[in-house]
Parts: C-alpha cells; sequence; structure tokens
C-alpha cells in the first residue's frame, strides 16, 4: 500500500488517498472501510440517457470523477478486486448526484478514503504499508504419496495445489519421481522470493535433490523445516516454527497463530484471559487487556451496526488502546481466525486475573 496524500477534513475526519499494489492491500480496505465513510476518485460511469433526442449508446462508458457515501464494500479475490458502492454525493457530472455508483477498485487504482479513522484501522494501514516491503513466500509440504503448495497472504494462506502419487521407491520409483516432477515444474513457476519446503522424515531431502537438478532456479529460494504433517497441518507447523518470521521480519498470520495458541493454553489452565464482548469489555473497563484479538469479520459487522453486541466495539477498542494494551485483527480466512471466530469472534490476554 502506498498512501499518497492526507489532509484534514471536517470535524474529527481525516482524508487519506491510497493506492493499494496489491490482492493484500484490497483485503486491508475491506476491513477499513465502512458505511458511512466517502470514498472518491477517477471512474467510468455509465449514462443513462433520457433526452428523446440522445438516444442511450448502450456499452459506452464516460471518464468522471466521483464520491460516493459508502453503504457496500466487497472484497472479491478471485477477479482481484474491491468493490465499494454507495450514493453519489458529488461529482465532475452534477446529474449524477443521488444515484448508486460501484467503484470497481483494482491494484494501483488511487481512491481517497474520508472518516472518522478508527486507531486500529490507521495501524491496519500502517501495517499495510510496511508490508510493501515484506517477500512474498510459499510453502511447500511433502511426504511419500503427496504434496501441497500454499502462498502466504497477509489474508490467509492459499492452497495452490496438491499434487499425488505411487509411494515408496524400488519398482514404484517412477510413480514418485513423477510427483517430484510436477512438483519441481509448480515451484518453478512460482512468483515468490522465498519458498519453505517442510514434511517428515527423508521424502522433503530426495524432493529438494530432484528440485535442484530441474529447477534450479527455484531451488535457490528454498529452505527446509522438519515437520510431522504436510497439507493445512503441517503449514500451521511451519508458522509455529517461526519458518516465515526468519523470511519476513513479522508475518500476520504467524503472529495470529502465535496468540491463539497462548490464548488456548489460558482457556485450559483457566488464568489471565477473557472471550466473548462482555467479558473482554469489562476486562478492559479495568484496564486488565494486554491483548485483545477480534476476528476481521466481526468487526465489519459490528460497525455496520450489522451485529448482535449489545456493546459498542469502538469503545472497546479504544479502551484497550489508552490503557497501554495491544489490538490484534485476526484474518477469519486463517485457522486462528476461524479458532476465534468459535470463541464468539473476539478475546483478551490479560495482565492479571479477574475475580
Amino acid at each position: 500500500m502506498r498512501i499518497a496524500d492526507r489532509e484534514d477534513a471536517e470535524g474529527r475526519r481525516e482524508r487519506i488517498t491510497v493506492v493499494p499494489e496489491s490482492l493484500d492491500d484490497l483485503w486491508h480496505l475491506t476491513y477499513i472501510l465502512e458505511p458511512g465513510d466517502a470514498v472518491s476518485g477517477d471512474t467510468t460511469r455509465r449514462i443513462q440517457r433520457d433526452d428523446d433526442k440522445m438516444r442511450d449508446t448502450g456499452g459506452q462508458r464516460e471518464p468522471m470523477w466521483v464520491e460516493i457515501d459508502v453503504s457496500d464494500v466487497e472484497f472479491a479475490k478471485f477477479s482481484n478486486r474491491l468493490r465499494v458502492g454507495g450514493e453519489i454525493t458529488g461529482c465532475s457530472r452534477e446529474d449524477q448526484i443521488g444515484f448508486h455508483h460501484t467503484f470497481n477498485v483494482e491494484d494501483h487504482d488511487e481512491v481517497a478514503i474520508e472518516k472518522v479513522w478508527q486507531v486500529d484501522q490507521l495501524e491496519r494501514l500502517e501495517e499495510a504499508v510496511e508490508a510493501a516491503e515484506q517477500p512474498d513466500v510459499a510453502i511447500v509440504t511433502v511426504e511419500e504419496g503427496e504434496a501441497h503448495v500454499h502462498t502466504v497472504a497477509q489474508y490467509g494462506v492459499e492452497e495452490r495445489a496438491t499434487i499425488t502419487g505411487t509411494t515408496g521407491k524400488g519398482e514404484y520409483a517412477r510413480g514418485r519421481e513423477e510427483l517430484f516432477d510436477e512438483l519441481a515444474s509448480i515451484v518453478g513457476r512460482l512468483d515468490v522470493e522465498a519458498i519453505v519446503l517442510a514434511g517428515p522424515g527423508f521424502t522433503k531431502q530426495d524432493a529438494l535433490d530432484y528440485i535442484e537438478g530441474n529447477a534450479p532456479e527455484a531451488a535457490e529460494k528454498i529452505q527446509t523445516v522438519d515437520t510431522a504433517s504436510v497439507g493445512d497441518r503441517g503449514v500451521h507447523e511451519v508458522l509455529k516454527r517461526g519458518a516465515v518470521d526468519r523470511i519476513q521480519t513479522e508475518t500476520r498470520i504467524s503472529k495470529e497463530a502465535e496468540l491463539i495458541d497462548e490464548l488456548m493454553e489460558r482457556i485450559a489452565e483457566g488464568t489471565k484471559v477473557a472471550y466473548g464482548i462482555e467479558e473482554v469489555a469489562e476486562a478492559a473497563e479495568y484496564g486488565a487487556v494486554e491483548q485483545l484479538l477480534i476476528l476481521d469479520e466481526r468487526l465489519r459487522v459490528e460497525r455496520a451496526g450489522e451485529g448482535d453486541w449489545e456493546l459498542d466495539v469502538n469503545d472497546v477498542v479504544e479502551n484497550v488502546e489508552r490503557q497501554g494494551g495491544e489490538v490484534t485483527v485476526f484474518s477469519h480466512e486463517f485457522d486462528p481466525g476461524q479458532q476465534l471466530s468459535n470463541l464468539g469472534g473476539i478475546a483478551a490476554l490479560l495482565r492479571y486475573r479477574l475475580n
């Protein structure tokens, strides 16, 4: 993410102009934008003509500057865009004011966001700016008869390929080699700066030897890690062991995995932990929250007034920040976020135990 401009607006509102540079950046904006924000930028719009003398030209769109009052936001991951819809409140063509418009925000589109910025939203924006300097990473897990390829993104880990083949050596060596050959072909095409190759036993070393001989440029990016499992469980092990952290100074998802493990341990011990909105809000009032864990999707829903919490989530976040606690917003697309969702979407690691 790149910040192109920043200026004060009316009241407590501030206008920040951003340029998303990746799919991760578009995902971040999904949880920054909310109903009531003003979003503006250059766009195109099909003009509906009501003049009897002017026929609607159908597919032609006219370029214009538009500002909307945001009503809905959708992260369209598979089409690489963010859809932001709302009523037009300002436009280079005044006759379009009052109509609905949808911005299809893609990589390198410049958009201005005017709103009352919450502390966690500014932190997320800063995180997106800093993440632009981090390398892209893939995690490959392999054992006899199967291999899995995942890429690491800030919105979660995405599975790119699963390969299965014959197990064993000897008469089955051909099937094993075919699996390695397909794996080498896939990793050779990955647009990443680092690859973690993980799995149990010696199979990963055999796979690495094959890749070195058949995709040497990809092999130069690889480091190996021992794990007991492959697939999703293997990826979680890689993250817990800090292999990705050694490549990226601090990745969002590995931090989430560490925090959720600490949370579950404290729940099992019954000490210095709170979960559910009421417990967490009470702990925040006492200044007891050391680390607030909250799910991005739950935060978005509550701020949009579509949730079922009776307490104001912004008050809870502000209480924690004001008293020196840290706030981590979890991605609902990654396993730690799913675990947090099962606990109500919000939890806290406490400085001390509350009675």
